[in-house]
């Protein structure tokens, strides 16, 4: 009679065979396994330089409107809560080492390791979103999001001014938002190829990809907190 506990271990050690077997797998395009990963590599920069390009026209235009209203702008920044703002600096900022962590994990083919410094990331990219749900949850409450029911109540500030600076502020850390959803989406799926011991995972590079799209994020942020929560009169 079988062991279902033997079978079980089995079939596992075989995938894990099979997985060993087509790990530097060269695909027939390329010439060697560097040529190979170094066009993965490349086509996430390419798409990382398109994402620069659509937050770069709000930067830009932020960076306009604040020129042509400065002393309004620094007025309403006042509102923003600055302590969560910086807390959610540090954790992005936790978060982009343990992804650098996970990546030399990946090389290196500790995979419980690996496993442990994605599941930080994972509870960092979390943690900044309920952070960021209080601070929207305030603004909210005092009627700072854009539309009919908006009301700065800020003495000397156009309530226009208002309106677009919120406006900016809403669209540039919800987009930013966003990716991070997007960005759990994709760690959460490593975790489970890596966890299972998928062989579609023949290498280190999807690690890498989507540690490079983390650190994009983070840098995003690290440009969004001075602007908004750190503004000089």
């Amino acid at each position: 009679m079988i062991n279902p506990l033997q079978s079980n271990l089995s079939r596992k050690e075989a995938r894990r065979e099979k997985h060993r077997q087509v790990q530097d797998e060269v695909y027939e395009q390329y010439e060697d396994l560097h040529q190979q990963q170094e066009s993965y590599v490349l086509g996430m920069w390419t798409f990382l330089v398109t994402e620069v390009l659509f937050f770069g026209v709000l930067f830009v235009a932020y960076m306009i409107y604040r020129w042509q209203y400065q002393p309004y702008f620094f007025a309403i920044h006042e509102a923003l809560n600055i302590p969560l703002g910086g807390l959610n600096t540090v954790v992005l900022l936790s978060s982009s080492f343990s992804m650098a962590l996970a990546v030399h994990y990946a090389q290196i083919r500790a995979k419980n390791k690996q496993l442990a410094a994605l599941g930080f990331t994972l509870m960092c990219a979390f943690g900044f979103l309920i952070i960021k749900s209080f601070e929207y949850a305030e603004k909210f409450q005092h009627h700072h999001f854009p539309g009919p029911l908006f009301h700065l109540g800020k003495e000397g500030v156009p309530e226009h001014v208002g309106e677009l600076f919120y406006s900016l502020y809403f669209a540039m850390t919800g987009l930013h938002g966003l990716h991070v959803i997007i960005g759990i989406i994709c760690i959460s799926t490593l975790m489970w190829l890596v966890y299972t011991d998928h062989p579609i995972l023949t290498d280190y590079i999807p690690t890498e990809l989507i540690g490079l799209y983390w650190h994009f994020v983070d840098l995003v942020w690290i440009f969004l907190f001075p602007l908004f929560y750190l503004m000089p009169r």
